[in-house]
């Protein structure tokens, strides 16, 4: 068996890769190996459960819940809500483990399972290798150590969550949002109600779109990942802007009054500024991955800001955050990681703090965002290669080399493959972005090549 846990929990599609079974299995292991672990010990265990609109969400809650409840944890059932959501209240609420139920940006047919630690934190690599390993030795052994009676776990729905997250995203604002204008997207996802009555208390008019979840559209033509809609709905509303989330919401990227993009790159470089103005950025620093534009290094490096990189994966971005300190980091895709109010990436909350900083200083986003000159960057998506060679194969490394010594000291190279589907991805930085489009395509060829 592969590993199941990519770089965001177990994903795939559901009732096939992630089905009932599979859920309620791995459950009961998370459950068992954190007992072992200690995190239960001298007291009943708790767990806050949530999910994404997803359909098939439904069917896969009660999987999780049969399975932590018949390991003897009790279960709080929160229902439809961010996955930062769920982490912030599995921290407030003292709950030993943490579980969602969602796919974030993909599409509807797939769905996930995340494991949440106490606090609110994700699962490191070590717990959740020991999860998969108990898992298949109880699928293809021994028997499940099962209470009985009243060691069997409880479950009751919890619907102060909702409440309780908003009012706390509320509360860890700076400034109000009045005199706002702006556009949500909420991609018909988990923040479909949560997102909206925040912008709402804290002031600003909106004007939504994708906020009808109906468990079959989440992510479909809308959201983070498509943003044609958001584009075209700020521009026809004369909003100063436009905030887009994924499924999940864990997420945010934005639209600036003429309807140009603005990534996380640029989300992290107006929020730094801010922050340091506040005396928030602990050392001065911005932690980001290797797939961050070159121009969010040059513009740190401009602002007398230290960058630091990690490896693709917002878990490891959190990771270096803790180990060091740090208040500020995240990803191009939007996931942005404030420390001091969330515990992992968090789309509502980044977006009420970009607000909020457009509403303080009284400039535009777009002139926010200028900060930073974003340089010409191709990804291509490689679908259907053998993901796990791209690290061992010679041809692919012959490949990669000559493309860098095209590109000199202009422009660079990074392949690697996805953490959370079966392809390969090729980014390519140029200061032209023909050159950039160029070496990204022959790139993706000897991909195929190497690695079919």
């Amino acid at each position: 068996m592969g590993r199941l846990f990519g770089t965001d929990g177990v994903r795939g599609v559901a009732n096939a890769d992630l089905t009932a079974e599979l859920a309620l299995g791995l459950s009961v292991a998370a459950a068992h190996v954190l007992a072992e672990a200690g995190t239960f010990e001298g007291h009943r265990a708790t767990a806050v459960v949530g999910r994404d609109p997803r359909a098939s969400g439904e069917f896969l809650e009660a999987a999780v819940v049969a399975g932590l409840a018949s390991s003897g944890v009790d279960v709080l059932l929160v229902g439809v809500l961010p996955t930062p959501a769920v982490a912030y209240l599995t921290g407030v609420l003292g709950a030993d483990l943490g579980v969602v139920l969602s796919a974030s940006h993909n599409a509807m047919p797939d769905n996930g399972l995340k494991f949440l630690a106490r606090g609110g934190h994700k699962l490191d690599d070590e717990l959740e290798d020991r999860i998969e390993k108990v898992y298949e030795e109880h699928r293809t052994g021994a028997p499940w150590d099962r209470p009985t009676g009243s060691g069997v776990g409880r479950v009751r729905h919890y619907n102060e969550g909702f409440d309780q997250y908003v009012a706390h995203l509320i509360g860890v604002l700076p400034n109000r949002l009045d005199g706002l204008k702006i556009v949500l997207d909420e991609a018909h996802g988990a923040a479909a109600r949560v997102s909206p009555e925040a912008f709402s208390r804290a002031g600003a008019e909106i004007i939504t779109i994708g906020t009808d979840p109906d468990g079959l559209n989440i992510n479909d033509g809308c959201g983070s990942t498509h943003l044609g809609l958001l584009k075209a709905a700020v521009v026809e509303h004369g909003a100063d802007f436009g905030i887009a989330h994924d499924g999940d919401a864990d997420r945010c990227l934005a639209v600036d009054h003429t309807g140009e993009e603005v990534d996380g790159d640029q989300i992290m470089a107006v929020l730094a500024l801010a922050m340091r103005e506040r005396s928030a950025l602990r050392s001065d620093t911005v932690v980001a991955t290797v797939m961050s534009n070159l121009g969010f290094k040059l513009a740190m490096e401009r602002e007398g800001l230290t960058l630091v990189q990690t490896a693709v994966g917002d878990r490891y971005v959190l990771e270096e955050m803790k180990e060091h300190g740090y208040a500020l980091g995240g990803e191009q895709s939007g996931h942005v990681i404030i420390l001091d109010h969330a515990t992992t990436g968090d789309g509502t909350l980044t977006g009420l703090m970009l607000a909020a900083r457009v509403a303080d200083t009284g400039r535009t986003l777009k002139d926010l965002a200028s900060v930073m000159v974003r340089l010409p960057q191709v990804l291509i998506n490689v679908p259907d290669v053998d993901r796990t060679r791209v690290g061992t194969s010679a041809d692919l490394a012959a490949a990669v080399a000559e493309a860098e010594r095209e590109l000199g000291s202009t422009g660079r190279v990074l392949l690697r493959p996805s953490g959370t589907e079966p392809l390969v991805r090729v980014m390519v930085e140029a200061a032209d972005i023909d050159q950039a489009r160029s070496v990204a395509g022959r790139l993706a060829d000897a991909v195929k090549s190497a690695l079919a």
